[in-house]
């Protein structure tokens, strides 16, 4: 028979020094201070968009993905219509998919959640804006008492090689392979083409954080009803890629035949002509691109 191993506690495993309490109280520093951003001026937005007619709608299914086209100075708005649903959204430059969102600099200069007032931004060496958040029905929730909060940059994308990697399925509706069909159809390309321009998203209603104790991305029911929405004004023509996601609300799984999913609405909003006076679209990123020599 062996010999039992003792349990040894965490903090001696560690060798927990004497200074750790101190160490640990160490405040916090921002890491990007964001209050010297170009200015937001919703109020601007806001008169634009109350003149704006609908040029143009696409309707994404259940389990799958569309692509849509957004000129620079127009609006577009993602809708929940049948019920509890959460989208996975790729945005590109139209003119050019080499500059496209990035999600990790939108989180760093926002946060890990973006509503009304903030921005999306664009890969290097671009950086700038190119969609601003003009309308969330949604910015009421804030963050709950689990950490969470709605439309995330923390997340990827639900995708069919983690899957394989966890549980060695072949799901073929996961979000990052709907955004790739649904690019390569949009541009006439093969989806070996297409698959590489798919990049980390912006996940439109869905509720997600990290754990407390481990620091694990964590998903709870969506709460998004129909008739919400998020609402963006296109700073940059785009060209968008929206997957509802085949987790539907997310309660329980991501990757599923089983959930109840629903289709999103995407709707292109042109306002009338004279109500954007003074707005100019952004400029690439002012870097000098010498990197030191």
């Amino acid at each position: 028979m062996c010999d039992t191993i003792p349990e040894i506690p965490f903090e001696t495993a560690m060798k927990l020094p004497k200074d750790a309490a101190a160490r640990r109280g160490v405040a916090p520093v921002i890491c990007y201070p964001n209050d010297s951003l170009p200015p937001v001026d919703l109020s601007l937005y806001r008169r634009a968009r109350a003149s704006a007619v609908k040029t143009d709608e696409v309707l994404v299914p259940a389990r799958d993905a569309a692509c849509f086209e957004v000129p620079a100075g127009q609006f577009f708005r993602i809708s929940s219509v049948e019920g509890a649903q959460v989208g996975d959204l790729n945005l590109w430059n139209r003119n050019d998919l080499s500059e496209r969102f990035y999600s990790g600099k939108t989180r760093a200069l926002h946060g890990t959640h973006i509503t009304t007032g903030e921005r999306m931004w664009t890969s290097f060496p671009y950086l700038r804006p190119m969609a601003t958040l003009t309308d969330d029905t949604l910015g009421w929730y804030g963050i709950d008492e689990y950490g969470g909060s709605v439309h995330d940059v923390i997340g990827t994308r639900c995708d069919p090689y983690t899957g394989n990697l966890l549980a060695g399925s072949q799901y073929h509706h996961c979000c990052h392979s709907n955004l790739t069909r649904a690019l390569a159809d949009h541009l006439g390309v093969s989806l070996a083409e297409a698959e590489p321009h798919v990049h980390d998203v912006l996940n439109v209603f869905m509720c997600t954080g990290f754990t407390r104790d481990t620091g694990q991305y964590f998903m709870k029911a969506s709460p998004v009803r129909p008739g919400d929405y998020l609402e963006g004004f296109a700073e940059i023509d785009l060209l968008g890629a929206l997957s509802a996601c085949p987790g539907g609300d997310c309660s329980a799984e991501h990757s599923s035949d089983t959930a109840a999913c629903h289709p999103l609405l995407v709707e292109v909003f042109a306002p009338a002509a004279g109500t954007l006076e003074g707005w100019v679209s952004p400029q690439v990123n002012g870097y000098d691109g010498s990197h030191g020599r």
